[in-house]
């Protein structure tokens, strides 16, 4: 038979060693178990925020793209749009329906805009310039619904320049 040492710890209290050496094949299991969908989850939301970052700046690059296009053809509305779309190849559901496009003129200190230039603005002693704006938008569905955060969310781009004279 196969003796056992014994542990005096404080007087009148003694354990024996295989006391405190109990198996743990199983704890590694367990602990992956329970720490396994909390990581799926973070990974989840880490997946879920690069795609609506990267489909945010998409869709203000397109704007602006769309914007530096009309800086050169200004009365090109459907230009402007489509410019806005090819650039933005990769945003799902983004069409020329998503793109809004005006042109104007404006004192040159960024003031008193009238759209389509139907009438002079009043300037003072400023010249007049003209412009371009453009807005884009798209909605954006998260792969998993987050509390406190609407569902679609809208994404947009503005974007506005000087038009050639």
């Amino acid at each position: 038979m196969r003796r056992l040492r014994t542990f005096q710890l404080r007087e009148g209290t003694s354990f024996r060693a295989s006391e405190g050496l109990r198996s743990e094949s199983g704890s590694s299991l367990i602990e992956m178990a329970l720490v396994l969908p909390v990581l799926f989850l973070l990974l989840i939301g880490v997946v879920d925020f690069g795609r609506a970052y990267y489909l945010s700046i998409e869709v203000s690059q397109a704007a602006h793209t769309a914007a530096l296009y009309g800086s050169q053809n200004p009365n090109d509305i459907t230009g402007m749009q489509n410019a806005a779309v090819a650039d933005a190849p990769d945003v799902p559901s983004f069409t020329t329906s998503s793109v809004t496009a005006t042109s104007g003129c404006e004192c040159s200190d960024g003031s008193s805009p009238v759209a389509s230039c139907t009438t002079n603005p009043s300037c003072g002693g400023l010249m007049t310039v003209d412009y371009v704006q453009v807005n884009t938008s798209v909605s954006y569905s998260a792969i998993f619904p987050y509390p406190g955060i609407p569902s679609p969310l809208t994404l947009s781009g503005s974007a506005r320049m000087r038009a050639g004279q």
